[in-house]
């Protein structure tokens, strides 16, 4: 068994669980129906753009949850198993994803916002730093 592979692929269903649950429940209360609950729209053209932003931004959050999803599969199957016969360097690769999600991330926080707790509050970029790390380093034991 691949230790660090092991625990990254423990962090990404962990990830995976609180993305479907608890990241679609936020979501959906950014929906334009429950927002215009809250405020009041500018009429109907900028209520459908809205919808149509915020639709847009479910179904690409709806992507990332199949990226987990098979982000944790795969990788318990490198951690477990020795079906894989490039694993060494698959997991390379996922580390070299896993990083540069993390940098985005990162890049994307320091353009949107000036607020030094948001850093905390939107900290993924640390999940993403940490598993790339762990990957990094479970690929050279093998």
């Amino acid at each position: 068994m691949n230790i660090p592979v092991f625990i990254a692929s423990i962090i990404t269903l962990l990830a995976f669980i609180a993305h479907s649950f608890f990241g679609v429940k936020e979501s959906l209360s950014l929906s334009p129906e429950a927002v215009s609950n809250k405020q009041n729209t500018n009429g109907q053209d900028t209520h459908s753009t809205l919808k149509r932003h915020w639709l847009q931004s479910m179904c690409a959050f709806q992507m990332i949850t199949i990226d987990l999803l098979m982000l944790t599969i795969v990788l318990f199957l490198i951690s477990l198993t020795q079906i894989i016969s490039f694993e060494k360097h698959l997991t390379l690769a996922l580390s070299s994803l896993f990083f540069l999600w993390g940098v985005a991330w990162l890049i994307q926080l320091v353009v949107l916002t000036k607020e030094k707790r948001d850093f905390i509050y939107l900290s993924q970029w640390a999940f993403w730093l940490i598993c790339s790390a762990l990957l990094y380093v479970g690929a050279q034991s093998m």
